[in-house]
């Protein structure tokens, strides 16, 4: 696909996300040739920098954390020389003709035929202001080029935020150029999704109430909140991972398929999936919502405070750093199979992955304590780390009898060794760049995943006795969140960073 010049605008510039990802990300794309013979980025913020001295900050990020740290000097600075920066201040209307102006300059001298994205990588306070600024100065308008706006989470608070925020933006700009970011969308493993279920024929006829006992989407951190305890105190783990990150997945394991691999078609039946979502009533707000809160502990020889004693947060609160849920998808195909969904702080190790419980085979041919693990065949979709695919299946023992052991038939994708893997943002950005927004949320489904966990919110916010559970640093939360699981032999799987490692506290 050939891809119009053009240049890609980044507001907050001076922050951590364009140093760490944004620009290694699209220096990336320029080492695989995939930028036009156009392209230019120009980063916008409020601190001084001067062209030069933005680039150098710029090296120093390449060198770290792109996928190419040991290129040439002469290829990063080949690359570093369509790199510009401006300086104003993004809530003050008249500093906007400044930009105004560069973007007409850089245009004239790179031939960037009037296309522009705009990347809002700036508190979530400036995601109205910085559109409301650049329609009013006619750079929204596509009449020559296209214009199209990136937005970076969070996507409001809740859902009265959220819708807020919509309409602002539609005053100044049109659905089609907006495109909500979401970076567990560009990661390969997570659209391998969508192949893995139809493309597959020995998969898609059991995906199904009929063959699936259950279904599990966790995302496991082994950090705390670090340097982030003054954002993180006022979103927790709902607003931060729940409601865009792993519903997004969720829905890519539930959905129908799609007539047509297009945007419209994908974002059509992720929709159908967020409505099917069965709402909350009191009584599954009180038995099937887990939240939890770390304290502290020893692991591994090393001391961990408590969540209430990191830096910037409040020393009574009642953030979650830990959610666990069951739900149901009120549809034909998942009628009355629940979804469990876990995610938190402070856990034994850093993974993210989907298990698809089997139901076991009809009649118990062999014995139950022979059998073990192996009556639950579980499919393993791992998105990080040690991206691959898992299926655990149960093999006779050799030797007399029928002892059946549970074994492992599993992908890795580090064995790809010829194939290139891009990292999320690098993805996400050259989607952009062509004008594919399948792998970004439109407004609808921001709204549809609101209303979904606002009751959860609420009830906290209203129920003062609504409890939070503490889990020691290094565990793997509150032992109330094995309750949710149904039938007394099932539990959480609980990986390890190794994807065929199980069952045991590897990481501890």
């Amino acid at each position: 696909m050939n891809i119009a010049n053009q240049a890609l605008v980044i507001f907050g510039a001076s922050g951590d996300l364009t140093y760490r990802k944004l620009i290694p990300a699209v220096f990336n794309l320029y080492v695989n040739r995939s930028l036009p013979e156009g392209y230019v980025v120009l980063g916008v913020s409020r601190t001084t920098f001067s062209d030069s001295e933005f680039r150098r900050k710029m090296e120093e990020g390449i060198r770290q954390f792109s996928l190419f740290p040991k290129a040439k000097a002469e290829t990063i600075n080949d690359f570093l020389s369509r790199v510009f920066y401006l300086s104003i201040q993004p809530d003050l209307s008249d500093d906007y003709n400044l930009l105004k102006d560069k973007l007409i300059e850089l245009n004239e001298q790179f031939n960037l035929q009037h296309n522009y994205i705009f990347y809002l990588s700036t508190p979530p306070s400036l995601y109205p202001v910085i559109p409301k600024h650049l329609h009013s100065h006619g750079l929204t308008t596509e009449q020559k080029g296209f214009r199209r706006i990136i937005v970076e989470k969070p996507f409001g608070r809740d859902l009265q935020s959220a819708r807020e925020l919509n309409n602002t933006l539609l005053d100044f700009c049109n659905e089609s150029q907006l495109y909500r970011i979401d970076h567990y969308l560009g990661k390969e493993t997570v659209q391998n999704l969508l192949v893995t279920r139809f493309a597959n024929g020995i998969y898609e006829p059991l995906w199904n109430r009929n063959y699936i006992r259950h279904v599990e989407v966790t995302a496991a951190e082994s950090l705390g909140v670090e340097d982030r305890g003054g954002y993180y105190d006022h979103a927790g783990a709902l607003r931060d991972m729940i409601q865009n990150h792993l519903l997004q997945v969720l829905s890519l394991v539930a959905m129908e398929a799609p007539s047509k691999i297009t945007a419209e078609d994908i974002r059509y039946e992720k929709m159908k999936v967020f409505r099917s979502l069965r709402p909350f009533g009191k009584k599954e707000l009180v038995h099937n919502v887990i939240r939890g809160q770390y304290t502290a502990s020893n692991a591994r020889g090393k001391h961990y405070p408590g969540y209430r004693e990191e830096h910037g947060v409040n020393a009574d609160s009642r953030t979650e750093t830990y959610v666990a849920i069951k739900t149901f998808i009120d549809n034909w195909r998942w009628e009355g199979v629940p979804f469990y969904i876990r995610t938190g702080k402070r856990l034994p190790t850093r993974v993210s992955e989907i298990v698809i419980h089997f139901k076991p085979s009809p009649f118990p041919l062999f014995k139950r304590e022979d059998l073990g693990a192996a009556g639950d065949n579980q499919l393993i979709l791992r998105i990080h780390p040690d991206e691959g695919i898992l299926l655990k299946t149960g093999m006779k023992v050799p030797g007399n009898g029928y002892e059946v052991k549970s074994v492992n038939m599993d992908f890795h994708y580090s064995e790809l060794n010829n194939h290139y893997i891009p990292q999320a943002y690098e993805r996400l950005i050259l989607d952009c760049m062509n004008g594919d927004n399948t792998l970004f949320m439109d407004g609808k489904a921001v709204e549809a995943t609101w209303e979904f966990v606002q009751p959860i919110l609420d009830h906290w916010d209203n129920d003062k006795n609504a409890p939070l559970y503490g889990y020691p640093s290094g565990s793997w939360g509150p032992d109330n969140a094995d309750e949710l699981i149904e039938g007394k032999d099932n539990t959480w799987r609980y990986p390890c960073k190794n994807l065929a490692d199980d069952g045991i506290y590897c990481e501890l």
